[in-house]
């Protein structure tokens, strides 16, 4: 699982370190006032960030689905902590089972894995966390509603328009990121898709309908890895043509989604080769950055089919050179973990440990809640090593600077008998300096 990133691990640390400088660090300057708006020479100001500008995120599937109030209380802390960012399922099956009854609210009746849209949002606004849905149109037979007609397209084009305008009345002002269209590719999405969705616009007409409905949302396309990470075709794999196309018709995307799940060490080991070596990674990634437009790592399993000890710690390694590699990209805006724990991921029940993706152990949780390596690894990165404590005295003119990680941070500064403490924000696209009257 490591070899390519041993064989090119000079390389590889190179561009990471660089590209974590240059693209995820820069210069902040501020400017301390007194009341009557004069610079205060002298003061002194100690940065400590509080939060990351870039978005490390993870799946809300498993909200208040864990079987008992432990480990759902150990779920919210343990998300809290390491993620900035919930991905909301809005399966349209689940999220309406009947035709117009819709399960927003809180207490609408409990599906396993499809959590009430409110209870999440709800979640992600208490604890500071940018919301994104997951997706508004998935033609896959299971996720796509049985009442919901195959053959009559009319009808059920309606029925979708429909369905974004009911969301967006609801949420559009409250969740920023929209998934528009999901696994358009897959040999498995052809065999099931509902005969009415072999629309030779289906891309087009669908973000037509979200840029109608979500004029100020950001518009996400997301596929996954055979067709991202795994086509290496270069700018003739299918999936770069598809956006190529959708933008030369005036399709809006905002986004472009690229799944990263590791699951294919047994049934596709070429796959799992590709996804593990930098090189192609890196080469993926420039690719899609040629459109100008954010990259979002969608969802992110890796599997290791084992609970043995050292398994866990190739994990924790294969966890920091991914995560790594991604958040040095220019292009990347986010990494979002799929599921949290073992024993509650697709294609099983809960702890049914031996069935669907369960199998596969590739959560950064065991089923006991307790954490795994990975999950350590992520939050000593997250918290420890892309994090920035820094101090200054201002200038004669009121101002000093220090070099950080872009994000959040709380200044505490003192000067003379007076002393305060501010938080500020400090995003990569920032414009001018940071104005503090004391």
């Amino acid at each position: 699982m490591l070899h390519h990133f041993i064989e090119q691990r000079d390389e590889t640390d190179a561009r990471v370190a660089e590209g974590i400088e240059r693209n995820r660090k820069g210069q902040a300057r501020v400017r301390v006032l007194d009341e009557k708006g004069r610079p205060v020479k002298g003061a002194r100001v100690t940065a400590k960030q509080t939060g990351h500008d870039f978005q490390f995120g993870g799946s809300l599937n498993d909200l208040d689905q864990l079987g008992s109030e432990e480990k759902n209380r150990l779920f919210r802390e343990r998300f809290r902590e390491v993620f900035n960012l919930g991905t909301i399922p809005i399966y349209w099956s689940a999220l309406e089972p009947e035709e117009g009854k819709l399960r927003f609210a809180k207490d609408s009746p409990y599906i396993y894995r499809r959590p009430p849209l409110d209870l999440c949002l709800e979640f992600c606004e208490e604890n500071g966390m940018t919301p994104k849905t997951h997706h508004l149109n998935y033609f896959q037979r299971a996720h796509y509603p049985a009442w919901c007609p195959e053959t009559d397209l009319e009808k059920a084009k309606a029925l979708c328009e429909k369905r974004f305008r009911e969301l967006a009345e609801r949420y559009a002002a409250r969740i920023p990121q929209w998934e528009v269209i999901n696994e358009t590719l897959g040999s498995y999405i052809i065999k099931d898709n509902p005969a009415i969705f072999y629309m030779p616009d289906s891309i087009e007409w669908s973000f037509a309908l979200a840029e109608k409905y979500f004029p100020r949302n950001q518009l996400i396309i997301n596929d996954d890895p055979p067709s991202t990470f795994g086509d290496q075709r270069g700018d003739r794999c299918t999936y770069y043509l598809q956006i190529e196309r959708a933008l030369g018709r005036g399709a809006r995307i905002d986004g472009i989604g690229l799944q990263s799940h590791l699951l294919y060490e047994r049934d596709d080991p070429a796959l799992h080769d590709i996804q593990t070596d930098p090189s192609k990674l890196f080469a993926t990634l420039d690719l899609y950055g040629k459109f100008g437009l954010p990259i979002l790592i969608t969802e992110v399993t890796l599997a290791i089919f084992s609970d043995l000890p050292e398994d866990e710690d190739i994990q924790a390694e294969l966890l920091k050179e991914l995560y790594s590699l991604y958040f040095s990209h220019p292009a990347v805006q986010s990494v979002i973990f799929w599921d949290l724990a073992d024993g509650y991921t697709p294609g099983a029940g809960a702890g049914k440990m031996d069935e669907g993706w369960n199998i596969f152990r590739g959560s950064l949780l065991r089923y006991d809640m307790s954490e795994k390596p990975a999950y350590r690894m992520l939050r000593h990165l997250v918290k420890d090593v892309w994090h920035t404590e820094a101090s200054f005295v201002t200038d004669e003119n009121g101002e000093g600077e220090w070099r950080g990680f872009y994000g959040d941070y709380a200044l505490e500064i003192g000067a003379g008998e007076r002393s305060a403490v501010k938080t500020v924000s400090f995003p990569r696209n920032a414009r001018g300096g940071i104005v503090i009257s004391l």
